[in-house]
């Protein structure tokens, strides 16, 4: 890191900061604090929807997993544009027509206060975990470039968010996000410019769309039916349908954000927006990582990209034998661009036996290149038994720092930041709006005064901030964080979205049963969770459908009765 990398990434944290607080100055009651007083237009938050679901996770994990598994991941979001229009046309207007400040105050009125509570208890806990990922995420990259405890890198990000949310609630969410979105794309789309261009003499863009295809990088979709597959057409339409209809139908982080719209329709082209750019979004920073795939084929990558673990093995009585494997895997990097080399004449020359043999060598080292990766991880958990083997999520960021210009590594960084305080920012704001809504106003403290609410606003945006912090402090890399985060809503969003559902579209269920429903169809998700291989997206379906299915079973057997 240079002078000028630091400039520009610290430039760009405090220059937030201090325009989130500027720019949001003056709320004085609960409805400028949660809703922004309704002023919010259609491009504000179509940009702002988008940086709550584009965290830190996205562009730090992301390409580490195309550049483990391609490009399949796409298909997590061909559901989303379809949640969008039939969010638009029925989500939205009873939203509006109601008045509320969270989504979960319609279910009072449709069903009663404990489904209510219910539901908001669910989001909360979900959610809360998620804030804690999210911050968790970027400060995994600040310890290891400053060399300095993960608790310290976890509480500037975290104190970074907390000041201009709990200064401006949801106008300095919403303001922020516009000017944060322009870093990260600009930034991402800048890094895989750079990544083209940084390839060898005589390797062209089309040359390395050839490799990445042939090394099955370029695979988007899957049309095999298999419910342990975790990203299929199948999961991806039905799962991330039912995901996304929760995520931005039901989770009040996201519902926050077109509720603060001037009207249903500046909303709804918020919505659409959001439907219409999220998946080419995605394409993009998988493509990226698609390429960084290709440029570690013509330049030695390391055999572990989590340079932190491999200090700690070379200052340990490993070190030989990790050197043997560091050889090894040198060794058989030299052959394979060799191999790669000659598929790329045998592609310009339309040799197509010749590019077949080319491809099925490069496969056989691909599987050796595995085998050696392996025994590097055996041996760095030889070394630290609590160390982490999944290093997808130091891909990206250990091509930044390692080949990457000063200054361009700058901007990069402050993308990962940017979307780490501008994700992070909703949720806190999303906790505090449903905490201070949906059990401090209506069941604990009720019929006091704005002012008196809009300071437990602050209050609780505050707790929660230090809750996700303290989460962040003790989580540990269990899964690819995109995968985790992922993972984590699957858990609940399905038994939330049930609820929804069943208040939106069945009369004939009523608040006991549905709350029942939702009790047991939660903790069997749990259940199957730990328990099943099942793809995580299966479980958006399957905890909607069994909150559906037994509220109507439920509710026919109390009216037998």
């Amino acid at each position: 890191m240079s002078n000028l990398d630091w400039l520009v990434l610290f430039g760009t944290l405090i220059s937030i900061v201090v325009y989130g607080v500027y720019a949001s100055r003056g709320s004085k009651n609960i409805e400028g604090f949660l809703l922004g007083d309704k002023s919010m237009r259609w491009w504000t938050i179509g940009l702002s929807i988008m940086a709550t679901q584009a965290s830190a996770i996205t562009f730090l994990s992301t390409p580490g997993q195309a550049y483990d598994d391609g490009l399949r991941f796409i298909q997590f979001y061909f559901g989303l544009p379809i949640a969008m229009v039939i969010l638009s046309v029925t989500f939205i207007p009873i939203y509006y027509r109601l008045k509320v400040y969270t989504a979960y105050e319609f279910l009072e009125n449709r069903f009663d206060l404990k489904t209510r509570t219910l539901a908001s208890f669910l989001f909360l806990v979900q959610r809360g975990l998620g804030a804690g990922i999210t911050i968790f995420a970027p400060s995994i990259i600040l310890s290891s470039i400053l060399e300095v405890s993960l608790t310290f890198t976890t509480l500037i990000i975290g104190v970074l968010v907390i000041i201009y949310t709990v200064s401006g609630g949801t106008k300095a969410v919403s303001v922020t996000q516009k000017q944060q979105m322009g870093v990260m794309m600009g930034g991402m789309i800048l890094a895989g410019i750079m990544v083209v261009k940084m390839l060898p003499d005589g390797v062209d863009f089309g040359d390395a769309i050839t490799v990445a295809g042939k090394m099955g990088k370029l695979e988007a979709v899957d049309l095999e039916f298999d419910p342990t597959n975790r990203y299929n057409i199948w999961s991806g339409i039905i799962g991330g349908l039912f995901v996304a209809l929760a995520y931005f139908g039901t989770d009040q982080s996201q519902v926050q954000r077109y509720l603060s719209g001037r009207s249903i329709r500046e909303s709804r082209l918020g919505l659409i927006f959001n439907g219409l750019l999220k998946v080419p979004m995605q394409f993009i920073i998988l493509f990226i990582g698609t390429m960084v795939f290709v440029f570690y084929q013509f330049y030695q990558p390391p055999v572990f990209f989590n340079d932190a673990a491999i200090e700690v093995v070379k200052n340990s009585e490993y070190r030989e034998q990790f050197e043997e494997v560091e050889a090894a895997h040198q060794d058989l990097f030299a052959q394979k661009r060799q191999a790669i080399e000659g598929l790329i004449q045998a592609e310009n020359a339309n040799k197509a036996d010749e590019s077949e043999a080319y491809r099925t060598q490069i496969e056989n080292y691909l599987d050796q290149d595995e085998e050696i990766r392996n025994k590097a991880k055996e041996i760095i958990v030889k070394a630290d038994p609590k160390a982490e083997t999944n290093d997808t999520d130091y891909v990206f960021i250990s091509f930044v720092m390692n080949n990457l210009p000063h200054g361009l590594i700058g901007i990069l960084l402050a993308v990962i930041f940017s979307a780490a305080m501008s994700s992070t920012a909703s949720e806190l704001n999303a906790l505090a709006s449903t905490t201070t809504v949906d059990i401090y106003k209506r069941s604990v403290k009720p019929a006091q005064s704005e002012q008196h609410y809009l300071n437990a606003s602050r209050l609780f945006t505050l707790m929660w901030g230090l809750i996700a912090i303290m989460f962040a402090t003790f989580a540990s890399l269990l899964e690819n964080l995109i995968e985790l985060v992922n993972i984590v809503g699957s858990i609940f969003y399905g038994s939330i979205l049930g609820i929804f559902l069943a208040a939106f579209y069945i009369k004939y269920i009523r608040g006991n049963a549905i709350f029942i429903a939702a009790v047991i169809s939660q903790s069997m998700v749990i259940f199957l969770f730990m328990t099943t291989p099942i793809g995580y997206l299966w479980y958006n379906v399957i905890g909607c459908g069994m909150v559906v299915i037994l509220g109507f079973i439920i509710q026919k057997i109390i009216n037998s009765n």
